[in-house]
C-alpha cells in the first residue's frame, strides 16, 4: 500500500491523515510517515475508522507498549482501552481543563489515541494546543531562564483520595474513575524539553498536573506557571477537532495540551482512550 497523506490542519497544530484504512495491514514504513507526522504536528487526526478494539489496540501497540490506565474505568473485556464517557444526566466531563496526559509519571506518556465511539448531535469538541508553538513565540530571554527550571507534577491532586471530585457535590465524575488510593505519582521534569522524535523544543507545563517549579516557593511558581498558561493557551496555537463517530485523535503529550469542551449536556459522548508509555524527557 502506499504512504498515507498527511494534511496540516491549518490551526496552530495538528494533521489530518488522509488515505489509510486502520483495517488494512500497514507496512513499518507507514509506520514511520505516522511517527514522523506525530512528531512534526503533536497531533494526527482520523476520519471514517470503523475498528474493533482489537485493531484498536493492535494499530497502537505498533508505537510503543501500552499503557494499563490506573484511574480511568476499562471497557469491558479490553484492560488496555481506556473508557472516557459523559451520560446525558451527567454535569461533569472527564478531561474538561488544559492538559497533558500522565506528566505526572517519571517517564511520561507518549501518546494518547482516542476514538469516537457515539458523539453527541453537536458539542464535545476537544481543543488541542502546540507547545511548539507555545515555545517558540516566548523571548529570547525568557527562554534562557526557564532552560535552566524543573517544573514539579502530581496526580494526587485530580485523581487522589483528596481530589476535587469528593469535595465538590456538583462533580459527579466519581463513578467513572477509580483507585483514588494509588493516585500517589510525582514527578520532575524540565520546563523546557527536547522532543523525542522531532528533536525541536517544546514548553513541558500544563495547568491540570503542573503544582510547581522545582526549588521555589509557592507563590513565585504560581506567578511564573499562570503566565506560562496564559501565553500557551493563546488562539494562535491551537486547532478545535470536531468529532464524529469513527474519529480519532492521536496526539503526542509531550508536544501538545488538551481540553474536552463540556457543552452536549443532555447528550451522551462515548470515547475509548489507548495511552502508549513514554521516555524519561531532558531538556
Amino acid at each position: 500500500m502506499s504512504n498515507p497523506i498527511i494534511e496540516p490542519s491549518g490551526g496552530g497544530v495538528g494533521a489530518f491523515v488522509r488515505e489509510l484504512n486502520l483495517n488494512d495491514s500497514m507496512t513499518d514504513d507507514t509506520i514511520a510517515v505516522l511517527r514522523k507526522g506525530l512528531g512534526e504536528y503533536g497531533v494526527l487526526f482520523f476520519r471514517d475508522q470503523d475498528i474493533t478494539p482489537e485493531t484498536h489496540a493492535a494499530f497502537a501497540s505498533r508505537f510503543s507498549n501500552i499503557n494499563i490506565n490506573r484511574f480511568f474505568t476499562p471497557v469491558l473485556d479490553y484492560p488496555m482501552i481506556a473508557e472516557v464517557r459523559k451520560e446525558p444526566e451527567q454535569k461533569t466531563n472527564i478531561g474538561g481543563g488544559w492538559h497533558t496526559d500522565h506528566s505526572y509519571d517519571k517517564e511520561p506518556a507518549m501518546g494518547s489515541m482516542l476514538l469516537a465511539r457515539e458523539t453527541p448531535p453537536s458539542g464535545g469538541d476537544t481543543i488541542f494546543a502546540s507547545m511548539y508553538s507555545a515555545y517558540d513565540t516566548l523571548s529570547d530571554g525568557l527562554k534562557e531562564t526557564l532552560g535552566g527550571l524543573r517544573g514539579v507534577h502530581s496526580s494526587r491532586h485530580v485523581f487522589g483520595e483528596n481530589a476535587a471530585r469528593f469535595k465538590d457535590k456538583d462533580n459527579d465524575a466519581g463513578d467513572r474513575l477509580r483507585n483514588a488510593q494509588e493516585a500517589t505519582q510525582d514527578a520532575v521534569h524540565p520546563l523546557i524539553i527536547s522532543h523525542p522524535i522531532s528533536g525541536r523544543k517544546a514548553l513541558y507545563v500544563n495547568p491540570g498536573f503542573t503544582i510547581g517549579i522545582e526549588g521555589w516557593v509557592e507563590k513565585e511558581s504560581k506567578a511564573l506557571l499562570e503566565m506560562l498558561y496564559e501565553h500557551a493557551r493563546q488562539p494562535e496555537h491551537a486547532y478545535r477537532f470536531q468529532w464524529r463517530t469513527g474519529s480519532i485523535a492521536f496526539w503526542d503529550n509531550r508536544a501538545t495540551w488538551h481540553y474536552a469542551v463540556n457543552d452536549y449536556h443532555g447528550a451522551r459522548r462515548l470515547m475509548h482512550r489507548i495511552t502508549l508509555e513514554g521516555d524519561a524527557l531532558a531538556a
